[in-house]
């Protein structure tokens, strides 16, 4: 007869999981154990759990399927939780282990005593505790499916002296994960959106992560109703390649005339996208698609709210609406994109491959060149989330993956583990600062342990740049930001990992070249310019009173790589009369 343990190793290994993410010990030692006594299945062992999380986080988000970390009782789960909001926060299906304290001394004190199903109540759809062997899998069958289903996290908690338990029945059960089916609104209010759609002279579309599917028929609502797209941070990947009608992003590091299209517009469709800066939405005459009805109208007024997918939402209400024939609006605001970036851009693009430090948003220019069509980039939250955003470029095949949503340093390393695993033979970078890769440094070894060839490109300016932005335009001089220069190429040689150092920008292309050639893991260390700041273009009292809205609402002052290419092209496109 099975232990519980392996029942559940069992459970998620025919569901599909190939790997649990974690480190061992205590009373995580049976389900560890029973991982090792089953095939299909692996133990990663990562050197801080929170890795374990993001690394889950980003296995989900790249094969959109179940993935899996642990931590043992008290301190070693607790550590999973920066992860797990992450995750949460990012729609990824999680299930997290969270391995407890013996049974019987549950409320008593006991030594590295916690209460997971509660601690993670908050960043998780489902969390429970098993406290007898019987109730176990079907536990762990509501947990995968509430994780699958609703899109987040699911928490099992389960005492180390249960999990050695032997199981109830036959130690076998079938599961059957069901993905959530496409969400398609009510005939009447198709009618309804086309009506409203019709009525709109200058409609402006501002697309979100839920369009990841409905690329098409966004463009060919952009071609009926002639309006610009604009986009979040995480639609950026879906939305922006293939679009004649782009006119950037908006948000904190926003740049182009997409918030002042967005504000021109007498209707503002919002598609797919929970966008949290609510002051950056007209907060009028605003419609909004999407799936989740929670959602709908918490950010800004609505004139309607559709519950519906994008992509079915769209497909139904494209034939109901009218043929646009003036042009006027986009065309100006296409116009007025391409101003607005090549205003900007000159001031990096003078003596950038002779300026030493290095301009970061020429490394990331390079970066973006030299990297495969199918790359995946895990993004540092701080600037690295500036240089993605504006550097590199989406294609329909690539993937760009960071705390958009949770905001947290250091991720972009353990996500890379968990993008790689999950994608043998897809390239994998990871686009890293020198803050974030030093928080969670140690899982340098785990690239190099299991030979994950993830390769990370680190932009070292020794200082904490986005919190130095923050104070400048609060009014604060920046302290605590700067620190003294450390070489991580030295230690990341000393973990085994193929390493170079880069001072000089002529010197770029070939240390990527060399490093995305080469098998296994490897690390590039470039020493950018610490001043190379997003500065806003117009610097105003407001803004040094405080981090005002205005700082982003047009293009941040920092360059803005191939968008300028995609906004001539666009008005090489615009009919002539």
């Amino acid at each position: 007869m099975a232990t519980v343990a392996e029942q559940m190793v069992r459970i998620l290994r025919d569901c599909g999981v190939r790997r649990i993410y974690g480190i061992v010990g205590d009373s995580l030692n049976p389900v560890v154990d029973a991982v090792r006594r089953t095939p299909g299945i692996e133990w990663v062992h990562v050197r801080h759990e929170e890795t374990a999380a993001f690394a889950a986080a980003a296995e989900a988000q790249i094969t959109g399927r179940l993935a899996v970390c642990a931590g043992s009782c008290g301190p070693g789960n607790l550590h999973l939780i920066n992860g797990l909001y992450d995750a949460h926060r990012s729609g990824a299906p999680v299930l997290a282990i969270a391995s407890h304290i013996p049974s019987a001394q549950i409320g008593t004190g006991f030594f590295q005593e916690t209460h997971p199903e509660q601690l993670f109540a908050e960043c998780s759809h489902f969390s429970e505790l098993v406290s007898q062997a019987d109730q176990m899998p079907r536990l762990l069958r509501i947990a995968m499916q509430t994780a699958v289903g609703r899109g987040g996290v699911s928490v099992l908690s389960i005492p180390g002296d249960v999990s050695e338990r032997r199981a109830t029945g036959s130690g076998v059960e079938t599961v059957h994960l069901v993905e959530p089916s496409p969400v398609v609104p009510r005939e009447a209010r198709i009618a309804e959106l086309a009506d409203v759609l019709d009525s709109g002279e200058k409609v402006m579309l501002f697309a979100g992560a839920g369009c990841r599917d409905a690329h098409d028929e966004v463009m060919a609502l952009a071609a009926r109703l002639h309006a610009p797209v604009g986009h979040s941070l995480g639609g950026k990947e879906w939305i922006q390649f293939d679009n004649p009608y782009d006119v950037g992003m908006s948000g904190l590091l926003g740049y182009g005339a997409c918030y002042d299209a967005m504000h021109e517009a007498d209707l503002v469709v919002l598609l797919g996208t929970d966008f949290p800066y609510d002051g950056f939405l007209p907060q009028a005459h605003t419609v909004q698609i999407d799936t989740n009805p929670a959602h709908l109208g918490r950010r800004t007024p609505l004139d309607l709210a559709v519950h519906g997918s994008v992509k079915e939402t769209l497909a139904a209400v494209l034939p109901r609406l009218r043929q646009r024939t003036d042009r006027s609006f986009v065309d100006r605001m296409l116009r007025e994109h391409a101003r607005s970036l090549e205003k900007v851009v000159d001031a990096y693009t003078r003596d950038i491959e002779r300026h030493t430090p290095i301009h970061p948003e020429y490394a990331a220019a390079v970066l973006d060149e030299v990297a495969s069509d199918d790359a995946v980039f895990t993004v540092d939250t701080g600037m690295g989330n500036v240089w993605a955003a504006r550097y590199l470029t989406p294609n329909g095949r690539r993937r760009v993956i960071g705390s958009f949503r949770h905001g947290s340093m250091a991720n972009a390393l353990p996500h890379a583990i968990g993008a790689a695993l999950s994608s043998p033979g897809r390239q994998v970078v990871a686009l890293s600062g020198d803050g974030g890769l030093a928080m969670l440094m140690g899982d340098l070894l785990t690239l190099s342990l299991y030979d994950v060839p993830v390769k990370v490109v680190l932009f070292n300016n020794a200082s904490l740049g986005m919190v130095k932005l923050e104070m400048l335009v609060d009014g604060l001089p920046s302290y605590g930001t700067d620190h003294t220069p450390v070489d991580f190429s030295a230690i990341a040689a000393a973990c085994g990992i193929p390493a170079t150092r880069v001072d000089h920008p002529a010197e770029i292309r070939a240390a990527l070249t060399k490093a995305f050639e080469q098998p296994g893991p490897a690390l590039v260390e470039l020493t950018t310019d610490p001043n190379a700041m997003s500065i806003p273009p117009k610097i105003t009292s407001e803004m040094l009173r405080g981090f005002a809205l205005a700082a982003s609402k047009t293009v941040l002052n920092g360059g803005v790589g191939k968008m300028v290419e995609l906004a001539r092209s666009n008005l090489r496109n615009i009919p002539r009369p």
